[in-house]
């Protein structure tokens, strides 16, 4: 899920020469604020940056309950889990886990919901009948929210190499006030934390070529590590090709992850998804009024998208400190980047300053087993109940400035980059064991160099 790194810059003692402080290219920008993750690439034309400002709009501004005079942005709900993009991604940040037991959840985590089988025509996950795929946590006047989310954590301790204790929690997600009936028996529950959204024009212009070439289903090699394509639904061609976003790689374009989130997360219909989502029991909720058909116009969906794409990536910072370039060896030698592969280069894009770039991501956005320590066993498409889309680390040091809080992997359950990485099992349990057994200078300079992306 979680855990790796590199990096090296300026001349220095570092071990990938082709690493620069420039993690996004061409996009990068080297300002330090709360709004890091939220800057446009520095080198857009006029024209791309007012494009930029109008998907910023759309992506920061709440939806409104229909009808409304606020024609371009009613249509919220009738069920929800967010008014607005930003709701979850404050600032282009993460969202935050619900605190134990609490009432009202924080914005950010949201519980995806199946049943054994998969859906006929795409091959997704077979919805919960009476809900859906996701679990709507708050509604519009006059429709009944589905339900809540609750969070209980219990402690596991465990010892690093040199005797140091350390606590881990495990987390157990429940879906409780059930307006529809009881979940069926075999029912399956995901929880997904929202991550930042920086770079995600850079990876998704990566030639669908140079990440199969990557993979390694049957670990041929012999290093342990099998990384795998998942084979996706897509809306646009009704055909399978290569997954690349959320936690599963269970999307396969920016455009579809974001009208997906509009109808899922707030209730807003697109040419992608014209239905509201209202499952057939929903009564209430298929009889509210809507916004329009479609909620979303096309011109709106392509501005969030290209808003989306353009975000810049944040420069590095500290290169020239020995412990950083320390750390940076170290993560090679641990095997990290054997999944956070730290460069890739795009291909052709419609958008100038995406085409052509070589940069620094930390992902081979390809699945891996992570164990059973951190399935939650809700396959996806392709992927099982184990496996995980490398996440890129490129921001990792800024999520404290940013959101406020490094809550990481798929549910928030690790509170720091420590506990990330101690985590991992599966395909990345020989990169766990190393940095668990190294001595405390040496798991300080990892995580120096780790705060430096």
């Amino acid at each position: 899920m979680t855990a790796a790194f590199l990096a090296a810059c300026g001349g220095g003692p570092g071990a990938n020469s082709e690493l620069t402080s420039a993690l996004g290219g061409d996009t990068t920008r080297t300002h330090v604020s709360q709004n890091s993750f939220s800057l446009p690439s520095p080198l857009l034309s006029n024209l791309e940056r007012r494009q930029f400002e109008v998907g910023d709009s759309f992506f920061t501004q709440n939806w409104v309950t229909a009808p409304a005079s606020t024609k371009a942005r009613d249509g919220l709900g009738p069920t929800f889990v967010a008014q607005a993009c930003s709701s979850c991604h404050t600032r282009g940040g993460r969202g935050v886990p619900p605190a134990p037991l609490e009432e009202t959840a924080k914005l950010g985590l949201v519980l995806l919901l199946s049943v054994p089988g998969a859906d006929p025509t795409t091959g997704s996950p077979a919805p919960i009948p009476n809900y859906g795929q996701k679990l709507q946590d708050r509604s519009i006047i006059g429709v009944p929210a589905e339900g809540r989310v609750q969070v209980s954590y219990e402690m596991i301790t465990g010892k690093y190499g040199d005797g140091t204790v350390y606590e881990l929690r495990v987390p157990t997600f429940e879906a409780v006030a059930l307006e529809h009936g009881p979940f069926p028996d075999g029912a399956m529950v995901g929880p997904r934390l929202a991550p930042q959204v920086i770079g995600l024009g850079l990876l998704e212009a990566i030639e669908a070529e140079s990440i199969l070439a990557a993979a390694d289903p049957d670990d041929a090699d012999g290093d342990g590590i099998s990384g795998r394509a998942n084979m996706v639904a897509d809306a646009r061609s009704d055909s399978l090709v290569l997954g690349r976003f959320g936690w599963k790689a269970n999307v396969p374009t920016l455009e579809q992850q974001v009208a997906l989130a509009f109808l899922t997360d707030i209730g807003v219909s697109s040419d992608l998804h014209p239905e509201e989502n209202c499952p057939g029991v929903q009564k209430e909720c298929a009889a509210a009024p809507n916004g329009g058909s479609p909620e979303l116009t096309t011109s709106r969906l392509e501005a969030v998208t290209f808003y989306m794409k353009v975000l810049s990536v944040p420069a590095r910072r500290n290169v020239d400190d020995p412990d950083v370039q320390a750390g940076e060896r170290l993560f090679t030698e641990f095997g990290c980047a054997s999944c956070h592969t730290v460069t890739q280069r795009t291909g052709d894009s419609d958008i100038e300053t995406l085409a052509h770039q070589v940069f620094h991501p930390f992902t081979d956005l390809l699945l891996h087993d992570m164990g059973e320590g951190l399935a939650d066993n809700r396959p996806h498409f392709t992927a099982s109940g184990s496996e995980w889309r490398t996440p890129p680390l490129w921001g990792i040091g800024l999520l404290d400035e940013v959101s406020k809080g490094s809550m990481l992997l798929h549910d928030g359950r690790a509170r720091n980059v420590s506990e990330a990485i101690l985590w991992h099992g599966g395909e990345g349990e020989a990169s766990k064991e190393a940095f668990r057994l190294a001595d405390a200078e040496e798991r300080a300079q990892i995580l120096k160099f780790l705060d430096s992306l």
